[in-house]
């Protein structure tokens, strides 16, 4: 690695740190500044009983030492407290135990949704304007058009309730069939338009006739140049959509109860469970900040010629 290389990712470390300060703090703000507090619905609750639960766990000290106190936690121990509504639990559990099945199900669904997409996107630009480059196209901009929410019911409706081929039951490993079909299809469309559009622009460059018109092999030139030079864009799109699905899709994750970190996180959202919130939102923001980076260097092994600055 040399110097500029090193100074352009110190800079990018940097950069990626102040981001997730800002999440934290923002979040943090915004989320104590809405009226009312986590244990107001609470059944048979006095404000005698309000005010000591608010004192055990320190709500009742003004906003800025609890920021402080909050910040000082997450960064020397990376500790987001426990959960105000599952009690006897500490929010960095929680995430865990739901990341072990999110992971699982979003890295699955990230690695069919890039596979397809890349090769039908790469088959749609050397047959364009033929009948398969139609078919795709047809069937991507009706993925892309068809939110996840209603992908996932119909997929429910039918191959579950229907038909009766799967579990409609997340909880087992046949039950994850159907959200991983239902977290990749939108990605894979969406990879696939953006590998066709791209492989077509490359296969128009100048170097590319220059290679055909010195006689190199046609699938040498499709997969030696065109190819890996049209990745480019999907790489910007992979590391996003990769730590954006790890983390779980809310409601791919309601609707067929997969005990991921989506529920948890929509659980905490509606319980009004600040740190489970915070800490739910660090982790996202800290995933998309992480892979953001890594896509961005790894432009350099599919592209040598681009430059760090």
């Amino acid at each position: 690695m040399n110097s500029k290389t090193l100074i352009y990712v110190l800079k990018r470390v940097l950069l990626a740190i102040f981001t997730v300060w800002v999440v934290i703090t923002v979040t943090f703000f915004v989320m104590h500044a809405i009226p009312g507090g986590p244990f107001v619905g609470e059944k048979a609750t006095t404000p005698a009983v309000q005010a000591a639960m608010e004192a055990k766990y320190g709500l009742d000290k003004p906003v800025i030492q609890q920021y402080g106190t909050y910040l000082k936690d997450v960064v020397t121990r990376f500790d987001f407290g426990p959960s105000l509504k599952q009690r006897g639990r500490m929010v960095i559990d929680v995430i865990t135990d739901g990341m072990k099945t999110s992971a699982k199900l979003g890295i699955i669904a990230a690695a069919v949704s890039a596979v397809c997409g890349i090769v039908l996107g790469a088959i749609a630009a050397i047959r364009r304007n033929k009948l398969i480059d139609r078919i795709v196209m047809v069937i991507t901009t009706a993925f892309v058009s068809m939110p996840s929410f209603i992908m996932g019911t119909l997929l429910l409706a039918l191959i579950s309730v229907k038909l009766g081929l799967l579990p409609a039951n997340g909880s087992t490993a046949a039950g994850l069939i159907l959200p991983v079909i239902t977290l990749a299809l939108y990605p894979m469309a969406y990879i696939t338009r953006l590998t066709r559009s791209s492989m077509l622009d490359v296969l128009g460059q100048d170097y590319i006739r220059t290679a055909k018109a010195k006689g190199v092999s046609g699938r040498r030139i499709i997969f030696g140049h065109a190819l890996k030079n049209s990745l480019i864009p999907v790489l910007t799109y992979l590391g996003p959509m990769l730590a954006g699905i790890v983390t779980g899709s809310l409601v791919v994750e309601q609707i067929f109860a997969v005990p991921g970190i989506g529920r948890a996180f929509v659980s905490s959202i509606t319980n009004r469970d600040y740190p489970m919130i915070m800490g739910t939102t660090i982790i996202l923001a800290a995933l998309i900040v992480i892979m953001n980076l890594v896509t961005d260097i790894l432009y350099k092994v599919v592209d040598p010629r681009i430059k760090f600055e």
